[in-house]
């Protein structure tokens, strides 16, 4: 919810919504269908924030057999249990010596192990000038809660230039940013949809119509990446999350892609194979944006 996250009737208190519903897949036919719960969303509270900001959950995931969900403001992850939120580890931006939460955007489980990415692009002003590489870094964290951090620019790096995004070095070559992104064990591989691509120097009001439509997958050391592309672009909708579809031998993706276009905000779900094949098309979930997928 970002900027409205802040609650109107509580003080000191900022909101998140949960949307509950289920994922209808039919092997035969090799459909998908979406369906939402007859209830109202979820409202999570919390009064831990930063800057006046804070609940702004950019991402979900199950992992050592609880839910978990990450604040891009704070840099906190909660654990949601019974409709509550219970602040469980802080990631601090960059290397981790760095008094500035981290801005967490993808989450995936590899090994036993959280991986929690952020942007992966340079953070920048709004001429596009860089202003340091926080964004680059990956934090990982243990089930009992042990941080270590994780600089990614090379693999990030990798990412890009496997659609001919120049690597930075000259302010004006390009950039591309995450909010999606797994791991795969039966594939071996990682699995990313990035948000926005742009082989142009970043603009903050373009960048809200640069999105892809691209699907990358890569070794684990990112030496070896595949492209595939998925449906048409919609400049406007980026995604923000995926998961494997349970059952589906980690082959059929369902997607969420959420808008921010001149203060106007919605989420779409969509769901496709690792062929980029289209098996349900967008469709619109709500008008204020979901961040965040899991299965539970």
């Amino acid at each position: 919810m970002d900027h409205s996250s802040k609650s109107k009737t509580e003080d000191f208190t900022w909101i998140s919504y949960l949307l509950r519903g289920y994922v209808v897949w039919n092997p035969v036919s090799n459909s998908v269908n979406v369906f939402w719960d007859d209830t109202k969303p979820v409202v999570l509270k919390s009064s831990l924030g930063e800057s006046g900001r804070g609940m702004e959950l950019s991402e979900m995931i199950v992992f050592n057999g609880k839910l978990y969900a990450a604040d891009d403001r704070t840099g906190m992850l909660f654990e949601i249990d019974n409709n509550a939120v219970i602040p469980w580890v802080v990631l601090q931006d960059g290397n981790g010596r760095v008094a500035k939460g981290f801005k967490s955007e993808w989450a995936a489980v590899k090994q036993q192990t959280l991986y929690v990415g952020g942007l992966g692009k340079e953070w920048t002003n709004h001429e596009g000038d860089t202003l340091n590489l926080h964004p680059l870094w990956v934090k990982t964290i243990t089930a009992t809660g042990e941080v270590n951090h994780l600089n990614w620019h090379d693999n990030y790096l990798s990412l890009r230039s496997a659609i001919g995004i120049v690597s930075p070095g000259n302010k004006d070559l390009g950039y591309m940013s995450h909010e999606a992104g797994v791991w795969s064990d039966i594939h071996n591989r990682w699995f990313f949809l990035p948000r926005r691509c742009s082989k142009e120097r970043y603009n903050p009001d373009l960048d809200e119509k640069r999105s892809c439509n691209v699907l990358l997958n890569a070794d684990e050391d990112f030496n070896n990446i595949k492209v595939t592309y998925v449906g048409e672009i919609t400049p406007t909708h980026g995604f923000s999350s995926f998961r494997f579809v349970p059952g589906t031998s980690d082959r059929i993706i369902v997607a969420l892609k959420s808008v921010e276009d001149a203060g106007l905000t919605a989420t779409y779900i969509m769901a496709f194979d690792i062929t980029g094949k289209i098996i349900l098309e967008e469709t619109k979930v709500a008008d204020f944006k979901y961040e965040g997928l899991e299965f539970i």
